[in-house]
């Protein structure tokens, strides 16, 4: 056996049954089909995510929509995709050509590689090899989705800083801070599910919720852990109404402004396959995946779980175009206000509860009892830094000078001429 086989074969054989009679050509070929399968798969599903937004937020706003392209307009996604490969490819005088290059690739492989973790149906055999439907399962799996998450923000940031202009890097920079400030509630409240299911393999943390509707995590951890972490995932994919990083009112067009042709279309194909793949990863961490009743239909026990899947996803989709479509565009202050001080405090402490309530029942309620006299101090503080009064500060307001008279006690002086009141000379 290869060396290099032979040093990861176990790490591979304890998740997948497809490796554990070792790594050959049958085992090469079959991880190859899958490849190409899911990404055909999350191809398809963008183009068919588009059009399903556009023919949603069009019924939601009494409009057609698009009805051109094939029947129903579902071939308008592809009719587009062509235009812009076919467009000019632009390069800006002071870009970074390398980096300006490599920057869409990131985003949209990072998008790609954090569906490799995610089962969406069970365990078939073909021609005497046993595996799952689901590209990979790390024992890591959890850490494997939470660094392509982290790293994805790369791509946006290397972007608008390649472009050589200033309206790009500043989107750039507040994609950065967006995402550092929901990626930490993000990643407490998946640590919340680790904890009650006590593995990182996501094959696992279905495992763990099949049975019965109340073994869903997003009902065990108490829909808390799932709020948050479905408005983080939010932030995460920049939709609204958190999409200030190309909120082009402000920012012209944010980190895309530069780009143009295939270049802008692959940013807009990560975004949209991320919300496919935060979609597919929010109904594996707390809705159970691919769970649901099977009927006992002969030979098609393999295709049920399949369904369940695309049902629950096509769920949170629906959400996704709904929230577009009802909800405005918040301010920046206010996005990194509900990250800071709302979500980021919550998912803490209920993090702290559920490890409490894992090691014991006391545990767990001393736990409760902690975080709520900590929330009562953390509002109580929040709100006496809202009643202050910005003359307080130390920083004197913009605009106003300290040796000024307030406006109530105006300087004594000669009284003005008709001239300087604005009567007529």
């Amino acid at each position: 056996m290869n060396p290099l086989v032979a040093l990861i074969h176990p790490l591979l054989a304890e998740g997948d049954p497809l490796y554990v009679n070792g790594v050959g050509w049958a085992v090469f070929l079959i991880v190859l089909i899958k490849v190409l399968v899911i990404f055909g798969f999350l191809m398809v599903s963008v183009m068919l995510m588009i059009w399903f937004e556009r023919k949603v937020i069009s019924d939601m706003q009494s409009r057609i929509g698009p009805n051109r392209a094939g029947p129903f307009g579902i071939a308008q996604t592809l009719a587009d995709g062509i235009k812009l490969f076919f467009k000019e490819d632009l390069m800006p005088d002071k870009a970074d050509r390398s980096v300006f290059i490599l920057a869409p690739y990131i985003t949209i492989i990072t998008a790609f590689l954090a569906f490799a973790i995610v089962p969406f149906g069970g365990v078939v055999t073909v021609a005497g090899h046993t595996f799952e439907l689901q590209l990979a399962d790390p024992p890591m799996g959890i850490l494997f989705l939470l660094a392509m998450s982290s790293i994805g923000v790369y791509g946006i940031m290397l972007a608008g800083w390649s472009s050589g202009s200033k309206y790009p890097l500043l989107g750039s920079v507040r994609a950065s801070a967006q995402m550092i400030s929901y990626e930490a509630a993000l990643g407490m409240t998946v640590v919340t599910v680790v904890l009650i299911t006590g593995s990182l393999s996501t094959r696992a943390i279905v495992e763990a919720q099949a049975g019965h509707l109340w073994q869903w995590n997003a009902i065990r951890l108490g829909v808390v852990p799932f709020l948050i972490f479905f408005i983080a995932v939010i932030a995460e994919t920049n939709r609204p109404p958190f999409d200030l990083v190309e909120a082009d009112s402000e920012l012209v067009g944010g980190f895309v402004t530069e780009y143009s042709s295939i270049r802008f279309a692959l940013f807009f194909l990560a975004e949209f396959m991320n919300t496919i793949t935060m979609s597919a990863i929010t109904v594996t961490l707390f809705f159970g995946g691919p769970d649901g009743p099977v009927p006992h239909i002969p030979h098609l026990y393999w295709l049920w779980p399949i369904l369940w899947f695309l049902a629950k996803t096509l769920v949170f989709l629906f959400v996704f175009v709904w929230l577009r479509a009802a909800l405005p565009r918040l301010r920046y202050d206010q996005l990194m206000d509900l990250g800071w001080k709302r979500l980021i405090p919550l998912s803490l402490g209920w993090l702290l509860i559920v490890a409490g309530s894992v090691i014991d029942g006391w545990w767990g309620f001393g736990m409760a009892a902690a975080v709520v006299v900590a929330a009562v101090t953390i509002t109580r503080a929040f709100a006496i830094g809202a009643e202050r009064e910005e003359t307080r500060a130390i920083i004197p307001q913009v605009g106003v000078r300290l040796w000024s008279r307030p406006p109530e006690d105006p300087a004594p002086g000669p009284p003005l001429s008709p001239s300087s009141q604005g009567g007529d000379s």
